[in-house]
C-alpha cells in the first residue's frame, strides 16, 4: 500500500519553528540587557575579581588545585580499598594509572605504600585475579603474598641461552622483551618493594650479631642504606633512590649482579621465606635511568673542575682496577681528589672484566663505571705492573700522597699431580682470560682458544669460578662436567649459578676427585683423568664434612680440563715492597684494627690482595672503606698539594703515552728491529726481561725479549720473528705506528754475580736467542766478568748484529779481551760449521782438563730444542745453566698460569712459571720431555689463523 504526505502538515511546522525562533530571540535580548545591567553590580563584579585571582593563581601555583583534585581522587580510591575486594573495573584503571609514569602514577604509588598489610594485599589479589591473563606473572602472585611469593626477574629459558653469550638473567628488563614498556616495569619494581617491612633492625644493611663472633652475619660491605632505597622505590622516587646508591656504591649494576646477595643482604631478611630481591632492584635502578635519561651521567658531572688544575687535594694512586680500585677511585675523585688508576692489563676491570663471562656481567656495565670515574677527572694507565714498571715507592716519589693496592689475588692454584703438564690442563684463569678479556671466541680477535665444539671438559672445582668456566665451555660447544670432591650440597658456588649451569646441560659429578691425568705423550696433549672416588668424613676447619679418597678410582675420558680450585697470592708487590708485611698465605697484612692501612704508612690495600679469595662486594666494601680513611686524614699544605699534583700529572702523562715506533730496520728475512718510544718501561729495564705486547686491539698478547734500551730517550728496542700471524704483521708496522699496549718490564731481572778473573760466563744464543743475550752479555762485562759469547745461525743470510758496526761488535771494541765472540752456522756458511754445543764442549772440555777458562755459568737462549741440548751438555760437567724461557703466556704477570715450565726438585715434580719465577730457569731441573710439547699447543689454531690472513 502507498503512502501519500499531507503537503499542509509540512507547511505548518515550518510556521511552528519560525515562531519558536522569534520568541528565543526576543527572550534571548531581554536576557543580555539584564546580564548588561547585573554585570555592573557590586556583587557581580566582586565574583569576578574573584575568578581572576583565582586564574592567576592556577596560573602562578597549579599545585595547590591539583592537590584538591588529587585528594578528591584519593577518597574515592580510599572508598574502594574499603571494599571488601578491589573491583575489576577499578584495578585494571588503577593498572592503567600506575603504568602511565606521571605524578598520578606516584600518587597512587605512596598511597599504596602507605597502607596497611591487609590493604597492600587486597591490591596482590586484584591483580591476581583480573590482570594475570595479560601480566602472566600475576598469576598466584596473591598466594602467599608477601611473605613467600614475588615477582621473579626475566630469566631466559636454557634453550635461549645455552649457546650465545648474551645476558641470562635479564632482571626486571629483561620483560620489555617480552612486549612490557618500561614504565610497566617500573611498576613490576615497586610490587617487589611493596614487599618490604620497613623494620627498625635493618639487618640487610648492618648484618646481624652473632655472639661471640667478631664479624656480623650478612649486611652490606658498602653499606648501601637499604631501608631507605625501598621506601624510595616504593613511593615512586626512583631517580632518587639511584641516587642514594650510588652514593655509596658507583658500581651497583655490577655489584648487584655478581654479589651473593644470599650470603649478604638478602642472607638476613626477615622476609625469609623468600627474601626481597635486593640484588635485583640495586641493578635495575641504573639501568633504568640510562632508558630515562641517557645523558644522565654527563649532566650529573658537568660543571665540576678537573682536580687536576684545581690542585686542593693531594693525588692518589690506585693500583688495579678491580671492584675496590674502582669504588675507591670513583669516591675520592668525587671528593676531588685527583686519581690514577695504574692497570696491568690493557683493557679496565680486573676479575670483573677477564674473570666473569659476559653471560653474567656485560662489559659495557664496567665501561660505565669507567665512564663516571673519567667525568670525575679520575684518569687511568693501562699496561702498567706496579711492582715491575714502577715500585710503590716510586709512586710516591713521583708526587703521589696516597697509595690503594687492590691487585687481586694472583696465582692459580693447582693440585699438584701427576700429568698436570699435559696440554690442556689449564686454570680457569687462563681459560676465562682467553674467552673473556682476549675475546678468542670471536673470529676477528687473535687470541687462541683450546678446541671445545664436541669435545670432553672437566672442570675442577665447586665455586663460582667453576660455574663460569664450564657454562663458558658449554657455550662454547664443549661436553662439560663439574667434578666436585663434596657433594653438591657442599658447593660454594651460588645456588643460582650452579642452577643454570645444571639447566644449561652441564654434569655434576660429585665425590670426585683427581688422582692423575693421563695423556697421548706423542702430540702432549691430555686425553683422560683417574678420578678417586671420595666420601665425607668429620668437618674440617671450614665446617664442611671433610671429603676422603675410599681406595675405588674411576678414568673418565677428558679432552680439556679447566682447574678452578682458587688463587694464592701473587708475590710481585711483595717482593718490590721490603717494609710490607704479608700474612703466612701472602696476602697484605692489615695490621691496625679496622683499618685498611698497611705496615707501610700511606699505602692502604683491600679485596683480595688482603682477604685472599673474596668476593667483588667485599672487595668494593673495603676500597669504599679505604677511600673514607683517606679523605678522613688530609694533613698537607696547599702549596706541597700543588706541587705534588704537578708532580703526579707530568708522571701520570708519561705512563700514560702512547707507545710510538720511532725506528725500524730490517735484520734478516723476517727478522725486524723495532724501536718504541715507552719511558717508563725504559727507565725500569734491567738484563733478562721481557715486555707483554698487544699490537692492536683484536691482537693477541705476545710475549718479546727486550733487546735493549735507552733510558735517556725513553726508548726500548724488540727484535721480531715473522713465523705466525702477529708477529708477521707487527713486522709490516711503520714508523710512526702505535702498539695497542706495552707492559713490563716483566720477569725477574739476570742474576748478575761476579766471578773470578780465570772464569768466562759463556752464552749460548741460537738465532733470535742473540737480542735477549746481548744486554745480559753487556750486564756481565759490565760486572767486571769475563763473557764467551757462541752465537748461531742456520746460515750466513740469516745473520744480524754481526758487522763492525752493529751491537757485537760496539761491546767487543767496549769491553776488549774481556768479550769473545765465537759464531757458527749450521751449513758452514759462516764461522764455525755446526750447533752451538760444538765450541761450547770445547770449552767445557778444555775446563775440565785444566787448559782454559773455568766456566762459571753458561746462559742458554735460543730454540726449545738447542737449550735442552746445551741443558744436557752442561749437565754432564756440572756447570751451572740457565735457560731463559719464553714459553705460552697470557697476561704475563702470574696470574694466568699458562707460562707453567715442569721442573723436578728433589724428586718431586713442580709448576714454575715463567714469567713469575723466570724467564731464566736453572737449565737442570726442567723436564725437558714435558716442557718441548708446550710450543705446540695453539699450533693448529695459529696456521688457521694465518690462512685466514692469506700468510
Amino acid at each position: 500500500m502507498t503512502t501519500t504526505q499531507n503537503p499542509g502538515a509540512s507547511a505548518g511546522s515550518g510556521n511552528d519553528r519560525l515562531g519558536e525562533w522569534l520568541e528565543a530571540n526576543q527572550t534571548l535580548e531581554s536576557t543580555r540587557s539584564r546580564v548588561d545591567v547585573l554585570e555592573h553590580s557590586e556583587e557581580v563584579e566582586g565574583f569576578n575579581r574573584q575568578l581572576e585571582l583565582l586564574r592567576r593563581r592556577l596560573i602562578s601555583d597549579p599545585v595547590a588545585f591539583r592537590q584538591m583534585f588529587i585528594d578528591d581522587g584519593v577518597n574515592a580510591v580510599a572508598w574502594e580499598f574499603a571494599q571488601s575486594d578491589l573491583s575489576p573495573d577499578f584495578a585494571r584503571e588503577m593498572w592503567r594509572i600506575l603504568a602511565r609514569g606521571d605524578d598520578a602514577s606516584r600518587v597512587l604509588m605512596r598511597y599504596v605504600w602507605a597502607l596497611p598489610l591487609k590493604g597492600k594485599r587486597s591490591f596482590i589479589r586484584a591483580l591476581d585475579a583480573h590482570l594475570s591473563d595479560r601480566y602472566p606473572m600475576f598469576k598466584g602472585l596473591s598466594k602467599d603474598w608477601p611473605a613467600g611469593n614475588s615477582i621473579p626477574p626475566h630469566i631466559r629459558t636454557p634453550e635461549q641461552r645455552a649457546t650465545d653469550f648474551g645476558l641470562v638473567n635479564e632482571g626486571y628488563l629483561g620483560y620489555m622483551n617480552e612486549g612490557l614498556t618500561r614504565t610497566e616495569v617500573d611498576v613490576l619494581v615497586w610490587l617487589e618493594a611493596l614487599r618490604d617491612k620497613q623494620c627498625e633492625e635493618k639487618p640487610c644493611e648492618v648484618g646481624v650479631h652473632i655472639a661471640g663472633k667478631p664479624q656480623v652475619k650478612g649486611g652490606c660491605p658498602v653499606k648501601i642504606h637499604i631501608p631507605r632505597v625501598l621506601e624510595l622505590v616504593g613511593t615512586g622516587r626512583f631517580h632518587e633512590a639511584m641516587e642514594l646508591i650510588e652514593s655509596c656504591n658507583p658500581l651497583p649494576d655490577v655489584t648487584g649482579r655478581v654479589c651473593p646477595q644470599e650470603l649478604q643482604c638478602q642472607g638476613v631478611c626477615i622476609q625469609n621465606k623468600m627474601p626481597i630481591a635486593i640484588g635485583q632492584l640495586e641493578w635495575f635502578l641504573p639501568e633504568r635511568e640510562k632508558l630515562v635519561d641517557p645523558t644522565s651521567d654527563q649532566r650529573r658531572f658537568s660543571g665540576r673542575r678537573d682536580p687536576w688544575i684545581a690542585a686542593t687535594k693531594p693525588p692518589v694512586a690506585i693500583i688495579g682496577s678491580g671492584p675496590s680500585g674502582l669504588i675507591n677511585a670513583y669516591l675520592l675523585a668525587a671528593e676531588g681528589f685527583p686519581v690514577t688508576v695504574f692497570e696491568a692489563f690493557h683493557a679496565l676491570g680486573g676479575v670483573l672484566r677477564y674473570g666473569i663471562p659476559e653471560f653474567r656481567l656485560p662489559n659495557d656495565l664496567i665501561d660505565d663505571v669507567v665512564g663516571k670515574i673519567k667525568l670525575l677527572g679520575g684518569r687511568f694507565v693501562p699496561n702498567f705492573v706496579v711492582g715491575k714498571t714502577a715500585t710503590i715507592e716510586q709512586l710516591r716519589e713521583a708526587g703521589f700522597w696516597r697509595v690503594f693496592v687492590g691487585t687481586g689475588a694472583g696465582l692459580p692454584k693447582f693440585m699438584d699431580v701427576p700429568g698436570e703438564h699435559y696440554l690442556n690442563v689449564m686454570s680457569a684463569n687462563e681459560f676465562l682470560t682467553r674467552v673473556n678479556l682476549m675475546q678468542g671466541l670471536r673470529e676477528e680477535y687473535e687470541t687462541p682458544l683450546p678446541a671445545t665444539q664436541g669435545k670432553q671438559v672437566l672442570v675442577i672445582g665447586g665455586g663460582n669460578t667453576a660455574m663460569d668456566a664450564s657454562r663458558t665451555a658449554r657455550r662454547l660447544g664443549g661436553n662439560v662436567t663439574i667434578v666436585y670432591r663434596r657433594t653438591k650440597g657442599e658447593m660454594p658456588a651460588r645456588v643460582e649459578e650452579l642452577e643454570h649451569a645444571l639447566e644449561e646441560g652441564i654434569n655434576l659429578l660429585p665425590l670426585r676427585s683427581p688422582q692423575e691425568f693421563l695423556g697421548d705423550d706423542a702430540t702432549g696433549f691430555v686425553t683422560a683423568a683417574t678420578l678417586d672416588v671420595m666420601e665425607l668424613g668429620e668437618p674440617d676447619a671450614s665446617g664442611r664434612r671433610r671429603p676422603m679418597a675410599t681406595g675405588t678410582t674411576e678414568v673418565m675420558k677428558a679432552d680439556l680440563v679447566i682447574m678452578a680450585l682458587g688463587n694464592s697470592s701473587n708475590p710481585i708487590i711483595k717482593d718490590s715492597v721490603p717494609d710490607l708485611h704479608t700474612t703466612k698465605w701472602g696476602t697484605i697484612d692489615l695490621e691496625h684494627a679496622g683499618s685498611q692501612e698497611t705496615s707501610v704508612e700511606g699505602v692502604y690495600s683491600g679485596g683480595d690482595a688482603a682477604r685472599g679469595g673474596s668476593t667483588a662486594i667485599n672487595a668494593a666494601g673495603d676500597g669504599q672503606a679505604a677511600a673514607r680513611e683517606i679523605i678522613g686524614h688530609l694533613d698537607v699544605p696547599p702549596a706541597q698539594i700543588r706541587e705534588m699534583v704537578a708532580a703526579a700529572k707530568d708522571y701520570t702523562d708519561k705512563a700514560a703515552t702512547a707507545q710510538v715506533i720511532v725506528s725500524k730496520q730490517h735484520l734478516a728475512d723476517g727478522i725486524e728491529e723495532i724501536v718504541v718510544h715507552s719511558p717508563v718501561i725504559a727507565a725500569a729495564a734491567q738484563a733478562g726481561q721481557f715486555v707483554r705486547v698487544l699490537p692492536w686491539d683484536d691482537g693477541e698478547l705476545i710475549p718479546l725479549t727486550l733487546a735493549d734500551w735507552d733510558t735517556e730517550a725513553g726508548t726500548i728496542c724488540l727484535v721480531i720473528q715473522g713465523v705466525g700471524t702477529s708477529s708477521i704483521e707487527m713486522n709490516a708496522m711503520s714508523v710512526g705506528d702505535s702498539f695497542a699496549g706495552i707492559a713490563g718490564p716483566l720477569g725477574r731481572a739476570s742474576d748478575i754475580h761476579r766471578y773470578a778473573d780465570d772464569e768466562t760466563v759463556v752464552f749460548t744464543a741460537g738465532g733470535l736467542g742473540l737480542p735477549p743475550v746481548y744486554p745480559i752479555a753487556r750486564a756481565h762485562l759490565q760486572a767486571g766478568n769475563h763473557v764467551t759469547l757462541i752465537s748461531g745461525f742456520r746460515s750466513a743470510g740469516l745473520l744480524f748484529w754481526t758487522g763492525p758496526d752493529e751491537r757485537v761488535a760496539a761491546l767487543q771494541r767496549e769491553f776488549g779481551d774481556q768479550l769473545e765472540v765465537i759464531y757458527t752456522t749450521n751449513d758452514g756458511t759462516f764461522g764455525v760449521e755446526g750447533f752451538v754445543t760444538g765450541p761450547l764442549e770445547q770449552l767445557l772440555d778444555a775446563a775440565a782438563a785444566g787448559t782454559g777458562r773455568t766456566v762459571a755459568e753458561v746462559v742458554t737462549i735460543g730454540p726449545p730444542m738447542m737449550m735442552r741440548a746445551v741443558s744436557d751438555l752442561s749437565r754432564r760437567y756440572g756447570v751451572k745453566t740457565v735457560a731463559s724461557l719464553n714459553s705460552i703466556m697470557v697476561d704475563a704477570t702470574g696470574m694466568c698460569g699458562a707460562c707453567m715450565v715442569p721442573v723436578v726438585i728433589d724428586g718431586k715434580n713442580i709448576r714454575k712459571h715463567a714469567c713469575i719465577d723466570g724467564p731464566e730457569i736453572d737449565a737442570h731441573i726442567i723436564d725437558w720431555d714435558k716442557f718441548l710439547p708446550r710450543f705446540g699447543q695453539f699450533k693448529a689454531q695459529e696456521k688457521a689463523s694465518r690462512e685466514r690472513h692469506g700468510l
